[in-house]
């Protein structure tokens, strides 16, 4: 459910419809939906795309990631824990691509599960076939570009970090979950890939920030970080019930009020959005993060949406009701997270704002990337 989706610009919008928050599903050890053993690609659904998820009123609603694989210790697992057996593909612009790489870093675990950051422009997949656009890899001997309507830009071929496939020479990660045998058609990142079998493990970020968090320990470099403690059932029950209202209204919150199709969804979205930011803004008056005061997973949720939330989300996503910069809990919040060990390599404020701003040209016909506030200047600001 919690993944960033690919976008085709189509005039017909198919409804879906939400389902429960995919967090808070026990990790069994099951198999992934989709089996790579399919010969040959025939997809029972029409690529769809962000735009597409709309109900009947004009809300936006979000479908369930299809891959729920899980890495598990338990014997006979068919993904047990290995090192450099797995690899991340990853979006610097999406946030719940940004949380895996997020718990990489924090449980150190970049010389275990390695990674590829596809280009932060939606491009064609499948200009041929379909007018489908998503996440493509990087070429860094590619030329620059333009949006998918020939406006804007231009755009470099990769932008720092940015790498071509390394496993499947693919051009996209379209063409990844099609190797794989795919039906469902929703190219999404982030996508945890079984190097050994040449397969989609899962491409749901809630499930998988938990495989890292615990099946990983014996090859991590900070096994002791626990964000989702074992033998502390009282504080797994408040990570729980934060993310419960976190993910509705803040998490998604922010793509409802961004990609509503009426004046009353996106009404209804931006008073939940607001109800909750002023939530979150009380709650770290009296305590040093969102589920107590020490760092969970709730946190690593929460950030990934309030670091991006001043440079894009208040402006392309019209949830300019509040700001973390004017928010000083809020703030001080996200600045100590950000200056962690290992975190402020984890945001790239420049590919994010590059694949916001210029994936949609429906909502920003000429992709002119507005300069904003410097937010990562105020956190990188020496304390007042």
């Amino acid at each position: 459910m919690v993944r960033c989706l690919s976008l085709a610009f189509s005039t017909l919008v198919r409804t879906t419809l939400i389902s429960p928050l995919a967090a808070f599903a026990p990790l069994f050890d099951v198999m992934p939906r989709r089996s790579a053993e399919v010969s040959s690609f025939a997809p029972t659904n029409k690529p769809r795309t962000t735009l597409d998820e709309k109900s009947k009123n004009g809300e936006f609603t979000r479908k369930d990631a299809a891959w729920r694989g899980t890495i598990s210790r338990r014997e006979g697992a068919k993904f047990p824990p290995e090192d450099n057996r797995y690899h991340l593909y990853v979006a610097h612009a999406c946030p719940w691509a940004h949380r895996t790489v997020l718990v990489r870093a924090l449980k150190g675990l970049e010389q275990t599960i390695s990674i590829t950051v596809v280009h932060p422009v939606w491009q064609s997949t499948k200009p041929q076939d379909d007018k489908h656009t998503g996440w493509v890899f990087g070429d860094p001997s590619g030329e620059s570009f333009s949006n998918n309507i020939g406006l804007g830009g231009p755009f470099p071929a990769a932008f720092p970090g940015n790498e071509p496939d390394p496993f499947q020479g693919a051009k996209s990660i379209r063409e990844l979950y099609e190797f794989a045998g795919d039906t469902d058609g929703i190219y999404s990142v982030p996508l945890l890939w079984d190097k050994k079998t040449n397969t989609i493990v899962s491409n749901e970020s809630s499930e998988i920030i938990r495989m890292l968090n615990s099946e990983f320990n014996e090859f991590a470099k900070n096994p002791e970080l626990d964000l989702y403690p074992e033998d502390d059932l009282n504080q797994r029950e408040a990570i729980d019930a934060v993310n419960q209202w976190v993910y509705p209204t803040i998490n998604n919150g922010v793509y409802r009020c961004g990609f509503a199709k009426s004046q009353e969804a996106y009404n209804k979205a931006i008073e939940e959005l607001t109800d909750s930011f002023d939530r979150i803004h009380e709650i770290l008056k009296k305590q040093n993060f969102i589920a107590g005061n020490k760092l969970t997973e709730a946190d690593i949720r929460l950030f990934v949406t309030l670091i991006r939330f001043d440079e894009v989300y208040a402006v392309y996503f019209k949830t300019n009701t509040r700001s973390v910069a004017g928010a000083p809990s809020m703030l001080e919040y996200i600045r100590t997270i950000y200056r962690m060990k290992g975190v402020a390599e984890t945001v790239n404020m420049d590919q994010i704002k590059a694949h916001y701003y210029a994936s949609h040209p429906d909502l920003n016909r000429w992709s002119v990337i507005p300069r904003g506030p410097d937010f990562i200047k105020l956190l990188e600001a020496a304390d007042n």
